[in-house]
């Protein structure tokens, strides 16, 4: 996905003491040790749909759109901008509370988590009830010196944001894959940031650029507070399709890693090809059928 803005939490402020007490391990989950928080999430993770997906759906008609998904059956969304709501973060509430709708996060330009300007984005998703704050691509990443430079600013952007009981996060794509001396620029951020920031996998990306998104996940316990189910072809495979479930990746087992060790807490579902010339919105509730029925075959 390109870089697009969006925004999330619970409205106030609020000291740790308040979000601990009022949001239990949610907010207390590094306080806990990995095999309990795991322990935590072990039932069922839910499932969002990051809005990206229908994002032609979304700009005819921002308000049906989250009617649709909430039909299909999705327990939240992840943002990909905010349409008729920009700015308007107690209307959207509202329509999402009336969908009984999460949200699941939101897709945020790097600029809106630095300095000042967090002020003002912290306000906007607290209202509407999203704590996740996830980077969609940033330039910076994959070059030698600014990425340093990049993983201080999320550093600081997650001490900022822990004691609201929310956090910042990066979202990749396939080129942050590419190494710089013997590691690639993902092994490169995870190491240079703390614990609290996430490292949102995309795990149909992480795939295509020749990853293990398991190993990915293992690696790095409890970083993959959210991670997106992206269906992906890997290897031009004629008999593959792009929907969960008829594509390359093992999603039972990626599912099996986000539950064991990833401290995952939401599963995004993000569809960004459309098989047989089928709308976003019909590609999107296949795509959730396909994981349905993985999730209800696992033990």
């Amino acid at each position: 996905m390109g870089k697009m803005e969006r925004r999330d939490v619970d409205g106030g402020t609020w000291t740790r003491r308040m979000v601990i007490k009022t949001t239990g391990l949610a907010a207390a989950a590094w306080v806990l040790p990995l095999k309990l928080r795991a322990a935590a999430v072990a039932a069922r993770i839910p499932i969002a749909v990051q809005l990206y997906s229908v994002r032609g759906d979304c700009r005819t008609d921002f308000d049906a759109a989250l009617e649709q998904v909430a039909k299909m059956g999705f327990s939240g969304v992840e943002f990909a901008g905010y349409y008729n709501y920009e700015g308007k973060a107690k209307e959207l509430r509202q329509r999402l509370d009336g969908l009984n709708l999460k949200v699941a996060g939101t897709h945020i330009n790097m600029n809106l988590i630095r300095d000042e300007p967090i002020k003002s984005t912290i306000e906007f998703h607290q209202t509407i009830g999203c704590k996740f704050l996830i980077v969609p691509g940033e330039g910076s990443f994959t070059d030698p010196e600014k990425s340093k430079l990049l993983a201080e600013a999320f550093n600081g952007a997650a001490e900022t944001l822990k004691p609201l009981g929310m956090a910042c996060g990066y979202h990749n794509h396939t080129g942050e894959f590419k190494k710089e001396g013997d590691k690639t620029y993902w092994e490169l951020f995870a190491e240079r940031t703390s614990r609290d920031v996430i490292l949102q996998q995309d795990c149909g990306w992480s795939a295509t650029a020749g990853a293990n998104p398991v190993e990915l996940i293992q690696k790095y316990p409890g970083r993959t507070r959210t991670v997106h189910f992206k269906p992906a072809v890997v290897g031009g495979d004629k008999e593959k399709k792009d929907i969960l479930g008829q594509d390359s990746v093992d999603w039972g087992a990626v599912y099996n890693a986000c539950r064991s060790v990833g401290g995952t807490e939401w599963i995004v579902i993000e569809q960004e090809q459309y098989p047989d010339g089928k709308p976003a919105m019909e590609c999107t509730e296949q795509s959730l059928a396909g994981l349905n029925k993985i999730l209800a075959g696992l033990k």
